[in-house]
């Protein structure tokens, strides 16, 4: 699932990094895909705005397995 996930967050990597921030695969359990930003992303406002179209939406859609993404 690592791998998975890994692949997908380094296609959208660049758009955060651009900003100063990161994004980290912390672990997958019970469907649930935990992530962690890093960088300015960890303090700004519209972290949840972030997570939710972009990364939450990819994941589910592109990995069956996952039907949650939260962050850490």
């Amino acid at each position: 699932m690592k791998e998975k996930v890994e692949e997908i967050l380094n296609k959208l990597r660049p758009y955060i990094i651009e900003d100063g921030g990161d994004i980290e695969f912390v672990k997958f359990e019970d469907g649930i895909c935990y992530l962690k930003f890093l960088g300015h992303c960890a303090t700004c406002p519209m972290k949840m705005m972030t997570l939710n179209e972009m990364f939450k939406e990819t994941l589910i859609n592109e990995i069956p397995e996952i039907t949650d993404v939260e962050l850490i």
